[in-house]
């Protein structure tokens, strides 16, 4: 069987303090290969290193991972604070021409969690940089200790508009999902559509209006457990069609599966 190829976006980072690598998490390779039925392979996000053009002739659809960096608050008009955390530029450079051009082209891609927040800043929205700190939210942020099943427990409930894509895919307007995140959507950017809202009111959920591709996106990370979760595993499994479809229709060649 033929599958086409989804590009995970990669995240900088230092082994020991020193040795800066491009990685990945499992779970995402997982829900990729396991779930969207398609061929990962996670993509060094640096300028110098790959162009947005090859990257959109190489794969076939993109996932827009989370990430221990933030979007620098540069790219939505902001003063960076102590609050805005780390960042990753070079990804920054990659991801949001990426989103924009992908958009226009139709060409498929899944942001979670930092993606999510990418999608919204590419298209002109902002982002806040502690969601706890505002008045009425929830900590969304991980857990500090329990073990990994602990850390990405179901423990908010994410409404979707009635009648929105979300809602479609999912057939259901109320959902429970897990929540690891400091930063936020604050102003959603043009063409940016809020399609689902945590309890306390943080947009959990989004799509680009208009765009002639998938380009759903979610705040929590669907990738943890996938398989079995769902929620997840519809909208990877609605994402991985996506792929499909976009592979079929440009009719590039794709690698097989092991």
């Amino acid at each position: 069987m033929e599958r086409p190829i989804v590009g995970i976006i990669g995240n900088s980072h230092l082994i020991n303090d020193r040795y800066r690598v491009h990685g990945g998490g499992y779970h995402n390779s997982q829900a990729v290969s396991k779930v969207a039925g398609c061929t990962p392979v996670i993509i060094p996000a640096d300028p110098e290193i790959v162009g947005i053009e090859e990257l959109m002739s190489h794969f076939d659809g993109f996932l827009l991972t989370g990430g221990r960096a933030n979007v620098h608050p540069e790219e939505y008009g902001h003063e960076p604070t102590e609050a805005h955390g780390a960042f990753d530029r070079e990804r920054d450079r990659i991801t949001l021409p990426l989103i924009r051009a992908l958009t226009e082209r139709g060409q498929p891609y899944f942001g979670v969690c930092r993606g999510f927040q990418e999608v919204n800043v590419a298209f002109g929205g902002t982002l806040h940089p502690e969601i706890r700190e505002l008045p009425g939210r929830m900590n969304h942020r991980m857990p500090p200790d329990g073990t990994e099943e602990q850390i990405f427990e179901l423990r908010q409930r994410v409404t979707f508009t009635e009648g929105g894509p979300f809602h479609r895919l999912l057939g259901d307007t109320e959902v429970m999902t897990n929540t690891l995140h400091g930063q936020g959507v604050d102003q959603p950017g043009a063409r940016i559509v809020i399609d689902g809202w945590a309890d306390d009111g943080t947009p959990e959920a989004l799509y680009v209006d208009g765009a002639p591709g998938f380009t759903l996106s979610a705040q929590w990370h669907p990738e943890y457990n996938a398989a079995h979760d769902p929620v997840s595993r519809v909208l990877f499994g609605a994402f991985g069609d996506a792929v499909r479809d976009w592979a079929g229709r440009r009719g590039r060649p794709q690698l097989k599966s092991a």
